[in-house]
């Protein structure tokens, strides 16, 4: 019981954090800074796909609540990843990963495995917030370097918000 208030507390601190990204970081309209796409990717497998998505909308919509933004885009965006959290876990770590209910952790299984993982979730978040965020009305250059930018910045944040999220396995 004390690792999941444990990880309840750290997952609420990101989630801060992200809202004070999305308020204060603001340094370009090429950047757009989120660590979402790891925090719902570190959700312990014991809670299952259904409650996955349901952590996802109701912290994305939170955050677009309180930061002032969209009202429905960081949902619209992070849903999806809470959706393919469990097949990128499964191919990347370990198909029984979920059958044991263990979670991944960057010592166990790699830093590459991790920021490939971090990768991919980052990827799909990134592709469907530019193209909803006003992607179709705005040059594909201007598009394609918004995802670019975002998507180096956003691995490079999300590999610390991963090391936090998940158990360190020491002995």
């Amino acid at each position: 019981m004390l690792g999941r208030a444990d990880f309840i507390i750290k997952y609420l601190i990101l989630a801060l954090i992200q809202m004070l990204l999305c308020n204060y970081a603001n340094f370009s309209p090429y950047l757009t800074l989120s660590i979402l796409p790891v925090m719902v990717l570190c959700i312990p497998t014991k809670a299952n796909t259904t409650w996955a998505m349901l952590i996802a909308f109701v912290t994305a919509l939170a955050i677009d609540f309180l930061a002032g933004g969209v009202i429905g885009l960081n949902a619209l965006a992070l849903v999806p990843v809470a959706l393919i959290r469990r097949p990128v876990c499964d191919s990347i770590f370990d198909k029984e990963l979920a059958v044991r209910g263990d979670d991944f952790s960057i010592r166990k299984y790699g830093m590459p495995k991790v920021v490939f993982a971090i990768f991919l979730v980052q990827t799909l978040f990134l592709l469907i917030y530019v193209t909803a965020d006003g992607g179709v009305q705005r040059p594909f250059s201007f598009s394609l370097v918004r995802f670019a930018l975002s998507l180096v910045a956003g691995v490079l944040l999300s590999i610390p918000a991963a090391a936090v999220l998940t158990p360190d396995d020491r002995v």
